[in-house]
């Protein structure tokens, strides 16, 4: 539960989720976009397996944009409104 793991867990459940969605390297799954991931992601915190707050301050601060315009392919990149999730 959210209570028996650390905040830099959380952190680290929420990027390592983001980054597994967004590969591209993967030989068994392709890769999602940028809006398809954080559609997961939400999902994922509305099932409490993801902490809410840690995903509201990964969309506001930017840092998903700032991950795909340095890892992701062009393809990928797409407009994502986060108006929807927080």
């Amino acid at each position: 539960t959210k209570d028996q793991m650390s905040v830099p867990a959380r952190i680290l459940a929420v990027a390592d989720v983001f980054e597994a969605l967004t590969s591209s390297d993967r030989p068994y799954k392709e890769a999602k976009t940028l809006s398809e991931s954080i559609k997961i992601l939400s999902f994922m915190v509305k099932d409490q397996h993801l902490d809410k707050d840690i995903f509201e301050m990964f969309l506001k601060t930017g840092i998903y944009k700032d991950y795909a315009h340095k890892f992701l392919l062009k393809e990928q990149i797409d407009e994502v409104d986060i108006s929807k999730y927080i």
